[in-house]
């Protein structure tokens, strides 16, 4: 919005500052630092008001530490992250880029799903909260919505590098990639020739694959956005834990759509251009400022909880921002805590389901499952739980970006 009030400004008359605004890093910067600043300071009476209007935890009692002390801690604290991102996103964003919109939407959507979850919990003192099938309906059709954005949107292309062979000595950078197409085109990390198209799984010729490629592209995206982000709303069970592991793998996100979307940063590693997939930097720099202010009042003692309106959507924006850049493959290794969260989760039920079938009675690997409460069940603090898991995340995060050059 802002954006575009400058830019017109800036026709009727020279306006101050104008050239500002057509710098994404400009804007990526003013994005990180508005959005910090409000959940900062509106943060905080955002907490106040659900303090007032006593929209507290109910904690059920699962014999862990200082568990009872959390009673009555504000939830629904996912609005501040939420209204924190789209604050500088509406101002200082181009509206009209499709991976905007697209993000806009899912952080509208699946907030919408996780507010009327955290609604049923507290307000219906229903703990079970919005029934699981209704979750994934929900985020069916946010999978059915951008799956269907991506394919069909004639402004989400690729551009490849030619090979060697067909490259001009003297070319710029831009004429060292190839034309603009539509394709599903991906990027398998660590390997030489790292691409994979989703329409190659189709025994057709290139342009019937690519008609009918929407049938299996489509049920990987729904599986993803699932996945991705039923995980974080798992590892969202101690103070700070998944808004602190969201920061770091959105902000190697942001790198990634930063090289992508730059033509030169593209042409040095040898990856794929996106093009105006760079205008996704200042969503994801709104993004991570709004994780960053609500650790504030997040980690340990914590004094809000961001309760499924936050889990559901961060975990969906990870999941939708790795499609867009082409690096969803890589969030096994990126997203390796909520993978950890969600396997052990899996591991624990499954073999408790198998001991009862064999033995008559259910036996357990874990203490206690999603796997950071077998930690506090062995007696760890969580605030040492959150940091290990933390370092953990940054080593993944670190092995992520090595994936740019190491191939």
């Amino acid at each position: 919005m802002l954006f575009s009030i400058v830019k017109y400004l800036n026709t009727l008359y020279d306006f101050p500052g104008a050239g500002l605004v057509e710098f994404l890093s400009f804007r990526a910067m003013f994005a990180v630092i508005v959005a910090l600043l409000f959940t900062l300071v509106v943060g905080k009476k955002i907490i106040n008001y659900l303090h007032r209007k006593q929209v507290g935890e109910t904690v059920r009692d699962l014999g862990l530490d200082g568990q009872k002390q959390k009673e009555g801690t504000p939830t629904m604290g996912g609005i501040i992250i939420i209204l924190g991102t789209l604050l500088p996103v509406l101002l200082i964003a181009k509206l009209d880029n499709i991976y905007i919109l697209i993000l806009l939407f899912t952080t509208l959507w699946m907030g919408a799903i996780g507010l009327l979850d955290d609604y049923i919990k507290i307000f219906r003192k229903n703990k079970a909260g919005l029934q699981g099938k209704f979750k994934i309906i929900g985020q069916v059709i946010l999978g059915v919505v951008v799956g269907g954005a991506l394919y069909l949107h004639p402004k989400v292309t690729v551009r490849k590098e030619l090979p060697a062979s067909e490259k001009v000595i003297e070319a710029t950078t831009t004429q060292r990639f190839g034309p603009q197409e539509k394709d599903l085109i991906t990027t398998i990390p660590l390997l030489k020739d790292n691409t994979f198209n989703y329409s190659d799984l189709l025994p057709l010729e290139a342009t019937k694959a690519f008609k009918w490629a929407w049938l299996i592209f489509i049920p990987v995206v729904i599986f993803i956005i699932t996945a991705v982000s039923n995980a974080a709303n798992l590892t969202d069970g101690i103070d700070g834990l998944a808004a602190g592991s969201s920061a770091i793998m959105v902000f190697v996100l942001g790198i990634f759509a930063w090289v992508s979307g730059n033509v030169i940063f593209a042409d040095y590693l040898n990856i794929m251009y996106i093009p105006n997939a760079g205008e996704i930097s200042v969503f994801i720099a709104a993004f991570l400022g709004a994780l960053i202010g609500f650790l504030w009042y997040n980690t340990y003692p914590a004094s809000v909880f961001m309760g499924d309106t936050g889990s559901l959507t961060i975990g969906a924006l990870i999941s939708v921002i790795a499609l867009m850049i082409r690096k969803e493959l890589l969030i096994p290794v990126l997203c390796g805590i909520f993978v950890l969260e969600n396997l052990s989760v899996a591991i624990q039920v499954g073999y408790f389901k198998l001991t009862r079938k064999k033995y008559g009675e259910g036996r357990r690997i874990f203490l206690m499952a999603p796997i950071h409460h077998h930690y506090q069940k062995k007696g760890f603090h969580e605030s040492k739980i959150v940091a290990r898991f933390w370092i953990i995340g940054i080593l993944l995060a670190v092995l992520s970006i090595v994936t740019l050059k190491i191939r």
